[in-house]
This record gives structure tokens, C-alpha cells and sequence, in this order.
């Protein structure tokens, strides 16, 4: 009998198979587009050194360099005198200037005229302007800075002057104390204009953890170009908590293009003002609805509950007394009658994995494990959106009823090792 002919891929479907891998190595490559390329701008070291900017110098000297230090020395007096500091000599403000910041300058044969910022050393200086006394400094929030031009809102998809300026802002002596992620990696995908717009507690607790944040500010800079290179007008927007609350805004105008990058670090400023005025004002409290380990409930809510307990506490009262009294303490050498006491079951914390094609599918999931008997507590462990999540639940039982509890709920139950995989 002759042996049957090997089976041979008709030409359809080695075209599917080879349209396949093109579409999962376009969809990778489009992956890997969203995290690579020249995105990250690293933000300065905080410092509590005394910065003043926007220095306005014009000096001569016999040379290049003698105008330069002639215009550097009258930036440290006119910095100075702007922070309010007692009279001094040159000697004196030398020894107490650690830096100078060249923010624009034009070098001539014996002329220098430059805007600069001069960095005073605050142990130094201090001596001079009083010691600071203990101020309230906010907890760590997460800044996200959002640009607006030609009606498309950016983070960290790409480069902007934007983000420089928070990058570059000195962070040290203010009082907020910011949390500013670099843009690299992954933060161009975990940050992006659209989460400011989400309400989803358990989307921004899991986005906070990732920076060791409390709370969020947001930065929103709307730039109008009246013409390539010509002026800009900004309007700006700080926004603040997970409900996208208003703190303030105002308006700047830059001549042109190049003057930009000055308008922008003025802006940070501005913001960094009212930040500090609404922490003075209690309004940058850390929202406890992000907390949620303690899960906060409506005053109506609460209310019902403790009313539940109550009629409850009134039902186990009555058939107290319907039977005649408390239950009798069992004596010395007697044996107990079953079901007369129950244990309370012991707890126990399973990992459960669960599909999250989006955000809407993570809350779905944990308010249904949640709502099964004997949960104690449900909080995920490990988010991928558009993959396979994982969650700690910590129930009161076996792992087998859990199982069941979950199966009751309308969940698909499979079991994986120690844990247990979910889905509807």
C-alpha cells in the first residue's frame, strides 16, 4: 500500500502565515517606537543655594575678559540687592557666589552685555538674611507638564521647550516638593496628556507608585505662534489632583521665537507661586480617595452601614433572649457541641491573574472579586493594560472557596500553581 503524500501549506497559507509575522513585527516595532528615539531630558539636581535670575548687565573694560568679570561682578551686586541683602563688599559677595548662570550674552572687544542668574550659597548667605525658620513643605507630587500648540496636547512624546524649563527649574528651595520624571523609557506611555483627563483612582494610584508620589500637579502651557518665528503668547493653566481641580492661571507674551525658552522658566516660576499659595491655603492636601489601603466612604454610605449594624445588633439581641439567655459556658471535662462555636477561617492572600485590555477592565475586575464573599481585600500587584494583570486577594478560607466564591460572581475559575487565573 503507498505510503500517503506529506502534507503540503497551499499558497494561501503561507501568505497568511508570512502576513502574520509582518503584522506582529509592525506592531512590535510600533511598541518599540513609542519608548525609543531622543526623549528623556534628565532634570537638574535639587539644590537649596539662593538662585536669582534675569540679571541685566552692560560693562566695558580694556579687554574681552575684563569686561566680562566687570559684568559678572555687577551681576552679583544687582543680585544681591534684589534678594534684599545688606551692603556688602566685592571681596565679601565673591566668597558667597557659587555660581554664575550665563542665560544670554554678547561679547564685544571691550564691551559685555549679558542677562545672567547668580547662585548665592544659602550656608553663606544665610548669615546675612536670617536663618530660615521651619516651614511646611507639601508632600511628594508627581508634575506632569503639558504643551498645547496647534490644538495637539504633548507630555514626553517628544522633546519640548516646555518640559525643558520644569527640567531646568531649581527645585531646592521651594517649598512643593515636586516629583519631575525625566520622559525616557517608559514615562512617554505611562504619562501622556490623556491620563490627565482620567478620573479612575485605581489608574493614578498605580501611575503615583511608579514615582513614589502622593498626589499630581499639572502643568498646562497653550502656545499661539502668531508666525514662525515671530511672537508667542502663552497661556497657562495649573491644574492639580486626579479631578483635574483649578488653581490659578495667567498670560505671558514673548517678542519672538528665540525669547521662548525666557518666557517659559518665568512661567515656572509663576507656577511654582501658586503652587505655594495653595499650600498655604490647605488646598494641596494629598486627595484620600488615592489611598487605597484605606478605602474612603460617602457620609451616605457610612451612615447605611452603621445602620445595618445596628438592626443587626437589635436581631442577634432578640434571639439571645428567645433562647432563654446567653449560651451556657461549657464545664470543666465537658465536650463541646458541634457547631456551637465556629473559628473564624483563617486568611490567606492567593494571586490572581486577570486579562486588562484597557483601564475600564481593571476596576470591572477587582469590583467583582471584591464584591465575592469571604474577600477581605483586593488590590493589584502587577499592571500590564492590553496584556495579563495580576492581583493579591487576601479571602477568608481555601484557596478552593475562593474559587467557588469567584465562580458564584460569574467568573471563569482556572487554577495556576498556587494561584488562580480569572476571566468572564
Amino acid at each position: 500500500m503507498a505510503s500517503p503524500l506529506p502534507h503540503r501549506p497551499t499558497a494561501r497559507a503561507l501568505w497568511l502565515g508570512v502576513l502574520g509575522t509582518l503584522v506582529a513585527s509592525g506592531l512590535a516595532l510600533a511598541a518599540w517606537a513609542q519608548i525609543a528615539g531622543e526623549r528623556g531630558i534628565a532634570p537638574v539636581a535639587a539644590s537649596r543655594d539662593i538662585r536669582v535670575s534675569g540679571i541685566l548687565v552692560d560693562e566695558k573694560g580694556d579687554s574681552p575678559q575684563e569686561a566680562r568679570e566687570a559684568g559678572w561682578q555687577e551681576a552679583a551686586r544687582l543680585a544681591w540687592a534684589k534678594i534684599n541683602g545688606p551692603k556688602l563688599s566685592d571681596g565679601q559677595l565673591a566668597a558667597m557666589v557659587s555660581a554664575i548662570v550665563i542665560e544670554h550674552e554678547q561679547l564685544g572687544p571691550r564691551r559685555y552685555i549679558a542677562r545672567l542668574g547668580v547662585v548665592f550659597d544659602r550656608g553663606r548667605a544665610s548669615g546675612y538674611l536670617g536663618g530660615e525658620g521651619q516651614v511646611a513643605r507639601s508632600a511628594p507630587l508627581l508634575l506632569i507638564p503639558v504643551t498645547v500648540s496647534a490644538g495637539t496636547g504633548t507630555v514626553f512624546e517628544r522633546r519640548n521647550p516646555w518640559q525643558r524649563a520644569w527640567a531646568e527649574y531649581q527645585t531646592g528651595a521651594s517649598r512643593i516638593d515636586y516629583v519631575r520624571p525625566s520622559g525616557a523609557n517608559g514615562d512617554s506611555i505611562l504619562i501622556t496628556y490623556g491620563q490627565t483627563g482620567r478620573r479612575s483612582r485605581l489608574w493614578w494610584r498605580n501611575v503615583l507608585d511608579q514615582f513614589g508620589a502622593s498626589d499630581v500637579l499639572i502643568a498646562i502651557a497653550r502656545l499661539d505662534h502668531a508666525y514662525p518665528g515671530g511672537p508667542v503668547t502663552g497661556r497657562f493653566t495649573a491644574r492639580y489632583g486626579p479631578d483635574n481641580s483649578w488653581l490659578g492661571e495667567f498670560s505671558l507674551r514673548a517678542p519672538s521665537s528665540e525669547q521662548l525658552p525666557q518666557m517659559l522658566a518665568q512661567a515656572v516660576e509663576r507656577f511654582d507661586a501658586l503652587y505655594t499659595q495653595a499650600l498655604d491655603a490647605g488646598r494641596l492636601r494629598p486627595d484620600p480617595t488615592l489611598d487605597l489601603a484605606v478605602p474612603v466612604l460617602p457620609p451616605e454610605v457610612q451612615a447605611l452601614i452603621e445602620q445595618g449594624r445596628a438592626i443587626a445588633a437589635r436581631e442577634e439581641a432578640a434571639r439571645a433572649g428567645a433562647g432563654g439567655g446567653p449560651a451556657a459556658t461549657p464545664q470543666a471535662g465537658e465536650t463541646p457541641t458541634p457547631g456551637a462555636t465556629e473559628n473564624p477561617a483563617a486568611l490567606i492572600t492567593v494571586s490572581v491573574q486577570f486579562a486588562t485590555p484597557d483601564a475600564a477592565a481593571v476596576d470591572a475586575a477587582l469590583a467583582g472579586v471584591r464584591g465575592a464573599a469571604g474577600v477581605r481585600g483586593a488590590a493589584t500587584s502587577s499592571l500590564a493594560l492590553g496584556g495579563t494583570s495580576v492581583m493579591r486577594v487576601t479571602f477568608a478560607g481555601t484557596a478552593g472557596e475562593l474559587a467557588a466564591a469567584l465562580r458564584a460572581r460569574g467568573f471563569t475559575v482556572r487554577e495556576a500553581g498556587e494561584g488562580l487565573s480569572i476571566s468572564r
